[in-house]
């Protein structure tokens, strides 16, 4: 069962580090957005080729320059609505200042398994030298073997550096850190570190366990993990933070998808209800399939009645509730007779949900499912960011009384993510 010991660090101290209030917590997914985490796009988007960009999850190469103008956009939009924003690079480059957590995050990542021997200790040496910014942008966007200065030169580092293809790597590229939805997950008073499907990705969730033990800001505030630890290893059991939905009222909404597995969704719902952070998680069973990787894909809230949904696969969603059982550990498993949508509603007291769906044809509807036009993120109850591209859904969202915020889509939805996946709720209301 996982630890009740909160994600502390008595080492960790304010010095010159900027300090933010200590309220983290997310409950519901559509009251006021205070603070958010988000990752700007960097060099690891600069490291994606046609060769590797597959295996790095990307389905196109964004065009990086543009994708950090469209991303700026995207934090202006939230921070003139009184968003907070805290941004990844900078989060792990305050974080690396601190000494005791460069050694803690270096030592795990570079060693004997992942850099090989005979280099272990001149590139831990060669990264002790620079500057906490430098270290973050290689932290996240890959260290290559012709990064290291010729000073470090040996017989191990010229066999590294005429080494084609993922060899080169003596720190892998991050990409989809841009999807900071993924790796943890808040819930009600505490946070989840995922352990993600894909091993492009699980490099992630390390890094935002130093920034959760030691980065004053997080490391005082008692912050309790109700489940993971990306230096365990999980087996079968996975989780991203794409599927979990903050229902409200006691409710967690979990999708069983591509990337989040059985085994995960049985292991959070007992530690949840361990807890008392819920009690109840609604089980959303979907598809296997890149195009659905995540609930967030096909369902989100735009306001307190309204949801936008992917109807083709939302109504085929088989749909189960997770209780705990009386006696301690145990999970009770009910099949739900109705569809997810009325499972949903029952669970918010809401006796009309009011459903936006994608389109007139199944043409457009599909198409715009694709672009993320389901993955919004809610700023406040009715105001919502969505891609522009998504011309049909924003219109229908319009006419609800939703106030859209359009943002452009065409490179950074290249890796499959809207502003949904693009946020990780630090603190938002019921």
């Amino acid at each position: 069962m996982t630890s009740t010991t909160p994600l502390t660090n008595p080492h960790a101290t304010a010095s010159s580090l900027p300090s933010l209030p200590s309220q983290f917590g997310v409950y519901s997914e559509v009251g006021k957005l205070r603070r958010v985490l988000v990752c700007a796009p960097g060099l690891a988007l600069t490291r994606l080729t046609p060769t590797n960009a597959e295996a790095l999850l990307f389905d196109e190469l964004p065009w990086v320059e543009q994708a950090k103008r469209d991303h700026a956009q995207f934090v202006f939009e939230m921070t003139t609505r009184g968003v907070e924003v805290l941004e990844l690079h900078q989060l792990l480059s305050e974080t690396m200042e601190i000494p005791d957590a460069r050694n803690w995050l270096l030592d795990r990542i570079i060693t004997v398994n992942t850099v090989g021997l005979g280099v272990v200790e001149s590139v831990h040496c060669d990264l002790n030298t620079f500057d906490a910014s430098t270290l973050a942008t290689y932290l996240i966007g890959g260290l290559s073997a012709i990064d290291i200065p010729e000073g470090y030169h040996n017989g191990a580092m010229d066999m590294i550096r005429t080494t084609p293809g993922e060899n080169e790597y003596l720190i892998d590229p991050l990409p989809n850190t841009l999807y900071t939805r993924d790796t943890t997950a808040w819930v009600y008073d505490g946070v989840l570190l995922n352990p993600l499907h894909w091993p492009a990705r699980q490099g992630e969730t390390l890094l935002m366990k130093a920034i959760y033990q030691f980065h004053p800001a997080f490391a005082g505030a008692g912050v309790t993990t109700y489940w993971g630890d990306p230096e365990r290893s999980w087996g079968k059991a996975t989780v991203e933070g794409g599927d979990v939905l903050v229902t409200g009222k006691g409710t967690v909404t979990i999708g069983l998808s591509e990337r989040t597995s059985r085994q995960g969704v049985m292991q959070v719902a007992q530690s949840l209800f361990a807890h008392g952070a819920a009690e109840r998680v609604i089980v959303a069973s979907l598809p296997k399939t890149r195009a659905v990787m995540h609930l967030d894909t096909v369902f989100t809230f735009a306001d307190r009645d309204i949801a936008c949904a992917y109807r083709p696969i939302v109504d085929g969603i088989k749909t189960f509730s997770l209780y705990p059982e009386d006696r301690e550990g145990e999970i009770k498993v009910v099949r739900e007779s109705v569809p997810f949508l009325n499972v949903i509603s029952d669970a918010l007291g809401i006796a009309d949900l009011r459903v936006i769906d994608n389109g007139p044809d199944r043409y457009e509807s599909e198409r715009q499912q694709w672009d993320s036009g389901n993955n919004l993120i809610a700023l406040e109850p009715g105001v919502v960011i969505a891609y522009d591209r998504n011309t049909y859904i924003n219109t229908e969202l319009t006419r609800a009384g939703v106030e859209v915020v359009e943002l452009p889509s065409a490179e950074l939805g290249r890796g499959r993510g809207g502003g949904h996946c693009m946020t990780c709720p630090l603190q938002r209301d019921a």
